[in-house]
């Protein structure tokens, strides 16, 4: 089944979007972000829909202005509706300053109808009797890259182009189940989500396979590249395990490191890896060992 979108990126086309989705009683909101290769995810597409177009916004065109969405997001005489929608609008306000109300989320209104499976594709077949067939692989596909694939757009889409007529078919169906407080209480929530940093947490070292078997010197050795694995990953916004593993963080704090050769010969690190981090991780080691 083919959706109707439109990529907007030129005036008019921005002019466009803005005259129908500011006209429209209920709008769909989804996004696209990467939460596996980077330390903070990265916002790469915006989705909203009207019902007959899903309208998409690229937050990487520094040159396009979609602010105008702020004014139709935090009004009450729209519907937004999203499904599972915490983690757009915690996104979406730390980039854009967006605030939001007066929004219907279909997963939760799923569970308080009673719904197990809270997947969208499962709803949309349970409400709507229609089935999404949509390639799991790409939620995590690269979704900086441009120009995206059609397979990436119309998986896009599709998150969008069922998300009114499920809010059109739940929303009576709380009303006539007295559940109005309830899905109130949680649709608050969600336009109440806020972004927190990931901070520094010691205490998940123990989690790694081989903790306990450490010695103390080892420990203190692991804390330290577990410490400085997380400052770097912060600083260059970079997933963690695309730095180093833990298994590498375990091998180097276990091992008798003196160059950066050896950190390739004894901990798995590759050529480029050793030459490009090795510095650092020496410097720590040496520390390390002057304090001891």
């Amino acid at each position: 089944m083919t959706h109707n979108w439109l990529w907007v990126d030129t005036s008019q086309k921005r002019q466009e979007a803005l005259e129908d989705v500011s006209n429209a009683p209920e709008i769909a909101i989804d996004t696209e972000y990467d939460s596996l290769r980077y330390f903070r995810d990265k916002l790469c597409l915006l989705q909203v829909g009207t019902g007959d177009r899903t309208y998409l916004f690229d937050p990487l065109n520094r040159g396009l202005d979609f602010t105008f969405l702020g004014k139709i997001f935090r009004s009450s005489a729209h519907v937004k509706v999203l499904h599972a929608g915490d983690n757009d609008v915690r996104i979406l306000k730390r980039d854009y300053g967006f605030e939001f109300r007066n929004v219907f989320d279909t997963q939760r209104a799923a569970a308080l109808l009673g719904s197990d499976l809270l997947a969208l594709s499962t709803v949309i077949e349970s409400y709507l009797g229609v089935s999404l067939n949509k390639a799991k692989r790409l939620q995590r596909s690269r979704w900086e890259n441009r120009p995206l694939t059609e397979e990436q757009i119309d998986y896009a889409v599709r998150d969008t182009a069922f998300l009114i007529d499920l809010y059109r078919k739940m929303k009576p169906e709380i009303v006539s189940r007295g559940l109005e407080d309830q899905a109130r209480r949680a649709f608050t929530a969600v336009c109440s989500a806020r972004w927190n940093e990931k901070a520094f947490d010691e205490r998940s070292l123990r989690g790694i396979k081989g903790y306990q078997d450490l010695e103390d010197a080892q420990r203190g050795r692991l804390k330290a590249l577990y410490r400085w694995r997380f400052e770097k990953a912060k600083i260059t916004n970079t997933a963690r395990f695309m730095i180093l593993s833990d298994q590498n963080l375990l091998d180097i704090a276990t091992s008798d490191v003196k160059s950066v050769r050896t950190l390739e010969r004894l901990c798995g690190l590759t050529n480029q890896k050793a030459e490009l981090i090795g510095p650092e991780i020496l410097e720590i080691l040496e520390e390390l060992s002057l304090e001891g």
